[in-house]
């Protein structure tokens, strides 16, 4: 009997060492993967940096703001004007093939109407909010959030009250971006189930490209 609690004894503090050195193995590869994606965000900040002031001298600001998918981090470079140098999209949740544009739509030098490089920031609003930038086609919620964030982005570089654009939307506004899909999408669809893609199925999005 005795040499039985001894064995089970041994097999309890066998598997209690087991389970420590396997928990400090699983630290050690956390924190090497963790300091691994920091440096590599630092090193995504210092070339977003260099590529939103094209050399010049001037400020590069870095702002979040919540966009139609999620929240997402812009760089915004500023010369010393106030005017807007450059930026770069960090991370963003936006539809692919639509938020997602504007990565490039608002620095496109052949669309004066979507392009905000050279513009002075700070009230910076889509055509349909009385302003003068072209929002993304079928992304009107994307680019409202954009243009915050430039602003945003201008206000804590030159302590100005930055214009932030609509807030609420309406049902009619929000579906702009969603449009209901009547397609029976079951395997095609990104991240729904029972094919309520909610416009995020590829069926969907080739037939929104289709139609810009």
């Amino acid at each position: 009997m005795e040499k039985l609690q001894s064995s089970f004894k041994n097999m309890a503090l066998s598997l209690t060492i087991i389970a420590m050195v396997a928990a400090a193995a699983l630290a050690g590869v956390y924190l090497l993967t963790l300091e691994n994606i920091n440096a590599q965000k630092r090193a995504k900040q210092e070339a977003a940096k260099l590529a939103v002031l094209n050399g010049q001298e001037g400020f590069a600001v870095e702002t979040a703001v919540d966009g139609f998918g999620g929240q997402f981090r812009v760089m915004v470079g500023f010369d010393k004007e106030g005017n807007i140098l450059g930026y770069e999209i960090l991370e963003h949740q936006e539809t692919p093939g639509l938020g997602s544009h504007m990565e490039h739509w608002f620095k496109n030098a052949d669309k004066p109407g979507q392009n905000i490089i050279g513009r002075k920031a700070g009230a910076l609003q889509v055509s349909k909010d009385g302003g003068d930038v072209d929002a993304i086609t079928a992304a009107t919620i994307s680019s409202r959030a954009f243009l915050k964030a430039v602003n945003q982005a201008y206000a804590e570089q030159f302590g100005a009250e930055a214009h932030t654009g609509a807030s609420q939307l309406n049902k009619e506004e929000a579906a702009e971006e969603t449009p209901a899909c009547e397609h029976a999408c079951e395997h095609k669809c990104q991240g729904h189930e029972h094919g309520e893609c909610q416009g995020h199925c590829q069926h969907h999005m080739e037939k929104e490209v289709s139609h810009e």
